[in-house]
């Protein structure tokens, strides 16, 4: 019998998410915009979670969305050279925290494939067995995608193809950055946390006393917010391009460098750009501690 009784007002509450979606969408939205609407009033009604509502304005996003708006664009890009040696490699491998690698032959517009991390867990890293490795040996293939394919289909190719990044040109050939599946997700569920992100996620981090670490593509801007400086934007957008404008070469790891009252040490980098910066503020300096959004 209880399987005849008619549901009562308050059995919308036992739909699935599914029947409440398509019960949001029988008002028939006429564009983007009203849809967006009517997802609001949905979450205003507890029809469905704000979570919810989140990943369906991201896909509706991505799908307007070409490579070129997500891409990890190439000044930010670590790559390897397939010349160096894997005691040349590891530190950058392990410095990064990534998975993945493009390879280059020379400059960046020449990238020869992809290093997977775990494929070198194969070769035990003992003398004999490093001196049989070298990138060459192990890369995969690189996949090429043009600045404006359209980033719905390329999610569907990285699915069905079962590869997780790709190198973006442009109209010339040469290289324009990376693009991930990682990166596309995140427009849909939001930030995608790993276990190297709680070591690296702040741009500026407090260490002790008046030392400070601070990533190299840390924003002009933020950067003299928060230490309550003026370092001149003229010279670079980021405080690693003011740092390196100064060195006027490319510095090893542990170089340092004082501008103004600033003592600058290089802690990661590697032949092509700086990564990190340790910095001692002089400790009668007053900083605000905080950027505004």
């Amino acid at each position: 019998m209880s399987d005849d009784r008619p549901h009562s007002s308050n059995g919308s509450t036992n739909k699935s998410i599914l029947n409440k979606i398509v019960q949001v969408f029988t008002g028939e939205p006429r564009n983007k915009e009203e849809l967006v609407e009517v997802l609001n009033d949905a979450e205003d009604r507890d029809l469905i979670k704000p979570e919810t509502k989140m990943m369906i304005k991201g896909v509706l996003e991505v799908s307007d969305m070409r490579v070129r708006d997500i891409m990890i664009p190439r000044s930010q890009m670590v790559t390897l050279d397939i010349n160096d040696s894997l005691k040349d490699s590891l530190p950058i491998i392990l410095e990064s925290g990534h998975s993945r690698f493009p390879v280059v032959n020379e400059d960046i517009d020449h990238v020869e494939g992809i290093l997977l991390a775990k494929d070198l867990l194969a070769y035990g890293f003992g003398q004999q067995e490093e001196a049989e490795c070298t990138l060459a040996k192990i890369i995969r293939p690189s996949i090429i995608v043009p600045e404006s394919k359209k980033v719905e289909p390329l999610l569907k190719e990285f699915r069905s193809q079962r590869y997780h990044m790709a190198v973006v040109v442009d109209e010339y050939g040469g290289v324009s950055g990376v693009v991930t599946i990682e990166d596309i997700l995140e427009l849909i569920v939001g930030e995608i946390e790993d276990e190297t992100d709680d070591a690296i996620e702040q741009d500026i981090k407090h260490l002790a006393g008046n030392v400070y670490q601070v990533k190299a593509l840390t924003e002009l801007d933020d950067f003299n917010e928060y230490f309550n400086c003026k370092f001149d934007e003229n010279d670079a957008d980021t405080i690693g391009g003011v740092v390196l404008h100064q060195f006027g070469h490319m510095p090893k790891k542990g170089e340092t460098m004082t501008i103004g009252n600033f003592e600058f040490k290089i802690t990661a980098g590697d032949n092509r750009r700086i990564q990190s910066l340790h910095i001692i503020i002089p400790k009668d300096h007053k900083i605000t501690g905080k950027i505004t959004d």
